[in-house]
């Protein structure tokens, strides 16, 4: 009898050796002469334990992990007894807490198996999207209070109804997969570990709003997410889930490693070959996107997100969550944290719980001193802001925002007055160029932070940096400058002693 091992193929288990796992599974049983099956799927999200490994059993699968190549030989026979069993991977305590929607099928399936997606509920979302219609199909969509999960949290049925209503001879569908943001990982491991998924909400949204073409941005520094997701295209076309009779195609366009491309107009400008710059708006890409016709600009995981809602209906989705946040978020957890990875979770659990309870806190075992949620633009929370829940809202009560849903946590070794000169740097860097308060602001900002930190006028500089801030906020033309004040803001507000501690030390010195 052929046993069956499943070995995760995602960019993270590969790093820390998956590849070489697999190869030694193979020459020990070629060696032994034990008939085994090797599977590649995705990533189960647990990073700390990649690679992890899984074996079929009568009784379902059994976990191990981490593995090396140099316990392959004890693997292929190894039960409970062995120091690496985890057990059903459900019942680990860190999967056992998440409610995976999206990521129902990450870590399980073959992610270039069609048979494999389908078995598991793929395609379920589509059908019925066929089967109702684009008005209803839009209103099941707009129903289950689905926003985007990109960072702004727009709600996806106001935009995708603004493209349906509007009159052209053609449409597109976009798909922002150029995930920039530190700590995230979301998008890339969608890519390698469900494909499909994707396809298919791609392919709901354009029967939804009447498009017929559909473009996948994807940042260059995901080279395996590339390759997984250009086969899944391929295939999906022999298969006629895309292509002629399908009435929708899906054109894959790699990034240049622009930061800014991750805003959706200046994405639209490179995906028509153009310099990655921001547009003004008016108009918006809904009314005026892509080569100039009405576009729907959707991140990844809320285009993936589109076929459960479809499959199992708007009220089952829109059953959890709090308040506007509506369904689930895939939580990255990431930095300084002793159990790193993806949480895919309802919205409405506490940063506290998140960093403490699921993450285990610091892996260096010093105590966390702060976290940042929403990339490199968002705002760092003491431990004083703990107990904020995950919430659209109720992060920006707190000055906060949710972003793309990363979280990178801080030990109490932590230089906040640095993180803030890290954000203008980040912001100078990155910029586009092409508004005067990210180009000029974030640079002037890093040159005033340097006087801070050699103590030159402590006090005057600290309250400009604060009026510079508010400029950029609202006189930056997209987020890039305008949401850079958030973390050096959030840093001179709750750390203030790093900027006057760093500064007497200096004076005095």
């Amino acid at each position: 009898m052929t046993r069956r091992f499943f070995v995760p193929r995602d960019a993270a288990a590969r790093a820390v050796g998956a590849d070489k796992v697999a190869a030694a599974l193979c020459d020990e049983a070629r060696r032994r002469g034990i008939e085994i099956q090797i599977v590649r799927t995705g990533s189960r999200g647990l990073f700390w334990l990649e690679p992890m490994v899984e074996v079929e059993t009568p009784d379902g699968r059994i976990a191990f992990g981490p593995v090396r190549p140099g316990d392959a030989s004890g693997l292929l026979t190894a039960g409970a007894g062995h120091p690496l069993y985890l057990g059903r991977p459900e019942d680990i305590p860190f999967l056992k807490r998440q409610t995976r929607l999206t990521f129902a099928r990450s870590g399980i399936v073959d992610p270039l198996s069609l048979a494999d997606w389908r078995t598991h509920g793929g395609g379920r979302g589509l059908e019925r999207a066929r089967s109702l219609g684009p008005a209803k199909t839009l209103e099941e969509v707009t129903k289950s209070g689905l926003r985007g999960r990109g960072g702004a949290g727009f709600p996806t049925g106001i935009k995708w109804k603004t493209v349906a209503d509007a009159s052209a001879d053609r449409k597109y569908v976009v798909c922002n997969a150029d995930e920039g943001d530190s700590g995230t990982f979301a998008d890339r491991m969608l890519l390698e570990g469900d494909p499909f998924a994707l396809i298919e909400g791609m392919a709901i949204a354009g029967l939804a709003v009447g498009a017929s073409k559909g473009f996948v941005y994807i940042r260059s520094e995901y080279p395996d997410a590339v390759r997984t997701f250009e086969r899944a295209v391929l295939l999906a076309e022999a298969d006629g889930l895309l292509g002629g009779e399908a009435g929708f195609d899906i054109e894959v366009r790699v990034g240049a490693g622009a930061y800014v491309c991750g805003e959706e107009t200046a994405l639209l400008e490179s995906i028509e070959g153009k310099r990655g710059q921001v547009r003004a708006k008016p108009p918006l890409p809904a009314h005026t996107g892509l080569f100039g016709r009405p576009t729907v600009v959707n991140n990844l995981v809320s285009l993936a997100t589109v076929p459960w809602i479809l499959a199992e209906g708007a009220e089952a989705y829109s059953a959890f969550g709090m308040g506007r946040s509506r369904g689930t978020m895939p939580i990255q957890l990431a930095g300084n944290i002793r159990h790193g990875g993806l949480f895919e979770t309802a919205f409405g659990v506490t940063l506290g719980e998140l960093v403490d309870g699921i993450g285990g806190g610091t892996r260096s075992g010093r105590p966390v001193r702060a976290v940042q949620v929403g990339g490199p633009l968002g705002a760092y929370f003491p431990r004083a802001l703990f107990d904020t829940a995950f919430d659209y809202e109720a992060f920006a009560a707190r000055d906060g925002l949710i972003g793309h849903g990363g979280i990178v946590v801080f030990d109490e070794t932590v230089d906040m007055m640095r993180q803030a000169r890290f954000a203008m740097e980040f912001c100078a860097i990155e910029s586009c160029g092409k508004c005067t308060p990210c180009r000029i602001g974030s640079t002037r900002g890093v040159e005033t932070i340097d006087k801070i930190k050699r103590g030159e006028r402590v006090a005057a500089n600290l309250e400009l940096i604060e009026d510079l801030c508010q400029t950029m906020k609202f006189g930056s033309l997209c987020a890039l400058g305008g949401f850079t004040p958030y973390p050096v803001m959030s840093a001179l507000r709750h750390f203030p002693e790093d900027f006057v501690r760093r500064a007497t030390a200096v004076a005095a010195g």
